[in-house]
């Protein structure tokens, strides 16, 4: 058993990464606080702080992973609670323009599918069995409290479901609110500057719809992945979901207009590079209106670059890396900060004060967890009205991926490699062996 750090934690935000941060935070301090200025469904209900929840939500097998060491059962619970498990390769279809659509291949793992208010329900329940964690539905977390002499973090001031304004004292506090304006403040507070902003603008509109999966649907595959050409820009996810549902996602870049009605979407279905997704839905029932959304750009904040970070404070997922939706990373990331987070706390005991230094060593670590997404992000910049410093390396970068696509599409090792990659399961570096650069460069050189 871990030895306690503190006596109180806070955190700011009942999401996914809230949560799971709560879970994993329980063994460590004697009571842990979780402040949501939602009202909290008592089923998998959106609520109405999370209006994206009722678009696709992706969990990667590295996220799932990462999410497992605080939640053990939680594979066995999202089961039982009716996410679908897909086998990657051999049940779902990958369709990209370099390649056309990849071979239908066994690539050794799974991922699990359902709605993001499901995994929020499951995990949240989880977290409420945690005798010394409580969780504060409707109260709005409005300020850290913060110490100039000490430059740290003591607390949180919140907005009672009352109206009355309340504060909690704290010797940690993890910021899960999405947006991180409470740690950029509290920056301010301790006399420290903000960090850079390194943005990408893409200007995503994306639109979801719920199909009752038919009674004989297609037997090839049960997911279908369809990345979008730099031509159009359109893309589509169509995933299974709990309760025997389809759930349909569009996406279009750069102002491109997605549909408000179901005729319109299954229209612009049509559209696509190939008709998969559109004859799967052409003759399903549809389950509910059409939500859409809009997603300006990918903003990563380079808090590694500080000098001083107030004590007793770490943001979490989006207040760090806010990515491109499309690519269904956000969860996992923010799952995968939280592993490294525990780690450096655990390893940090010996010290006699785990949390003295922490920021520094844990916005140094969660570097290459952000890389490979961060990565991804920057390949939107081949999009030519895609805004943001683009890298000086774009166009190599860009050859190399589409040789590498067509070297997976050929090679069932280099692909089921490229999807672990893609999944966060391994370091984009094992993509960067000799021998598969080598081949990898053959194909550059050929085409």
């Amino acid at each position: 058993m871990p030895s306690l750090v503190g006596r109180h934690a806070v955190v700011i935000g009942a999401g996914i990464a809230g949560l799971a941060a709560a879970r994993g935070l329980s063994s460590l301090f004697t009571q842990v606080s979780v402040l949501e200025r939602d009202d909290l469904p008592t089923t998998p209900a959106a609520r109405a702080g999370t209006p994206q929840a009722q678009q696709v939500h992706v969990l990667l097998r590295g996220g799932l992973d990462a999410l497992r060491q605080v939640v053990p059962t939680l594979e066995s619970d999202l089961e039982c609670a009716g996410a679908v498990r897909v086998r990657v390769g051999s049940e779902s279809r990958l369709e990209v323009p370099e390649v056309g659509h990849f071979p239908m291949r066994d690539l050794g793992f799974d991922f699990f599918s359902m709605t993001r208010p499901l995994l929020e329900w499951v995990l949240r329940e989880r977290v409420r069995q945690v005798r010394n964690v409580e969780i504060k539905p409707r109260c709005r977390a409005t300020r850290l409290l913060t110490s100039w002499a000490s430059r740290a973090v003591t607390g949180v001031c919140f907005e009672a479901e009352d109206g009355h304004n309340r504060e909690l004292a704290a010797d940690f506090v993890i910021d899960a609110s999405s947006r991180g304006a409470l740690s950029l403040a509290a920056l301010g507070e301790i006399g420290a500057p903000k960090p850079e902003e390194t943005e990408i603008g893409v200007d995503l509109r994306y639109a979801t719809a719920m199909f009752e999966i038919p009674p004989s649907p297609p037997d090839a595959w049960r997911a279908v992945l369809h990345r979008p050409s730099v031509q159009t820009g359109r893309g589509g996810l169509l995933v299974p979901v709990e309760g025997g549902r389809w759930q349909v996602n569009l996406t279009a870049m750069h102002g491109g207009q997605v549909p408000e009605t179901v005729e319109d979407f299954i229209a612009f279905a049509k559209t696509l590079r190939t008709p998969t997704i559109h004859d799967a839905i052409v003759r399903a029932a549809p389950l509910g209106p059409v939500r859409r959304f809009g997603f300006p750009s990918s903003v990563r904040r380079r808090f590694e670059d500080l000098d001083t970070f107030p004590r007793g404070l770490l943001p979490l997922g989006d207040a760090v890396c806010r990515f491109n939706p499309a690519f269904g990373q956000g969860m996992s990331v923010a799952a995968q900060e939280l592993a490294i987070l525990l780690k450096l706390i655990a390893d940090r005991e010996p010290t006699g004060d785990p949390l003295k230094g922490l920021a520094g060593s844990y916005f140094t670590a969660i570097q290459d967890v952000l890389a490979a997404p961060w990565s991804v992000a920057e390949g939107d910049f081949a999009y030519d009205k895609t805004l943001g410093r683009r890298p000086s390396d774009l166009a190599q970068r860009l050859r190399f991926n589409r040789a590498l696509q067509q070297l997976a599409a050929e090679d069932g090792a280099v692909h089921r490699l490229m999807s672990e990659v893609s999944h966060l399961v391994r370091s984009p570096a094992a993509l960067r062996d000799p021998h598969i650069v080598s081949r990898v460069t053959a194909i550059m050189d050929s085409i």
